[in-house]
């Protein structure tokens, strides 16, 4: 194990759960942070904190100045985002920037946090590690994050980059993005969705997937990390069960949205009941993904939790911050 560890984006979902993952383990960790208040609080949590920002070079350097692993886990995950200039800095330039400082402080591993989406499948595809790309992009979260994947592996060099593609991350800590939408089905404030296929992977598993790759990973390979792939309805149905409360909700099907997409993205922006819509969200929704998870399994070692354990996991940590009230 190595002596210290450097991570980015530890304050987002993800980046938390690996972190607390690296900790709980016995890594050192020292963390990039952005405010002084950011860093009392990483550090009460027994990291170490290194104030910096992903567009300054030199903070990068001193923050994995004498580490053998790197954890690149900052990134923008938006749709129809009001800020794409900073999007494509954050996830492209950023990612750049991250691989630079670890060749000039001979960081020995880059695990970089990509997206399941990176993969780019043809819709209805069983998509795995190495299915070809459909030659578009379905947003620009997804290009941004193809390109920060592209510039970190294409100009390794001599650093080990190992790549981790996460399926949608769900469980205690995510209420926004889809997660965001899950939560809104439970508490009654969505009455249609699009009946779509997603896969999901277990936060605690992605978190774990991380660790793995850092320490079993193959250099320029990528891992995507899925446990399930589930219709939209049937996770409903599965959530809704262990809440013990029958969910009133119309699916729509994936074919039909063309028609009412437009019409659902208004609605969310002048109904305050209705979550945030946007075509590019509609547009990912009604394509859908099956992601393959079997390579981080078979040559990492991560093994996935049941569905089933993971959207309890969600519904019990929505309740006890008061996030079902009716409930």
């Amino acid at each position: 194990m190595a002596d210290r560890v450097a991570i980015t984006g530890s304050t987002g979902v993800v980046g938390r759960a690996v972190l607390q993952t690296l900790l709980a383990e016995g890594w050192q960790v020292r963390a990039l942070c952005r405010s002084q208040e950011a860093a009392v609080a990483l550090e009460a949590e027994g990291a170490a904190s290194s104030i910096g920002d992903l567009d300054d070079r030199e903070s990068l350097r001193r923050l994995v100045s004498g580490c053998e692993f790197v954890f690149n886990v900052a990134g923008i995950n938006e749709m129809c985002s009001t800020r794409p200039v900073r999007m494509r800095e954050v996830n492209v330039a950023g990612a750049r920037n991250v691989l630079e400082a670890c060749r000039s402080e001979g960081v020995r591993r880059l695990v970089h946090t990509s997206s399941a989406t990176t993969i780019g499948e043809r819709q209805g595809e069983l998509a795995n590690e190495n299915s070809p790309h459909r030659g578009y992009f379905l947003s620009q979260y997804e290009r941004t994050k193809y390109l920060g994947e592209m510039a970190v592996l294409e100009n390794a060099g001599d650093v080990e980059v190992v790549c981790v593609n996460p399926s949608s991350v769900q469980g205690p800590g995510r209420s926004t993005g889809t997660g965001k939408i899950i939560l809104d089905v439970l508490a009654g404030r969505l009455p249609a969705l699009i009946d779509t296929m997603v896969s999901l992977v277990d936060i605690d598993d992605c978190a774990r997937g991380h660790v793995l790759a850092a320490l079993s990973g193959t250099p320029g390979e990528r891992y995507i990390l899925s446990g399930a792939t589930v219709s939209v309805s049937d996770a409903v149905e599965l959530a809704a069960g262990h809440l013990g409360s029958d969910i009133s909700l119309r699916m729509i099907p994936g074919w039909a949205v063309g028609a009412v997409g437009p019409v659902l993205g208004i609605a969310s922006r002048v109904v305050p009941a209705l979550p945030d819509l946007c075509t590019e969200m509609v547009r990912v929704l009604r394509f859908g993904h099956r992601y393959d998870g079997a390579k981080a399994t078979s040559e990492l070692g991560l093994s996935y939790r049941p569905l089933t354990d993971t959207l309890a996991r969600t519904v019990d940590w929505f309740r006890a911050r008061g996030l079902l009230e009716s409930f």
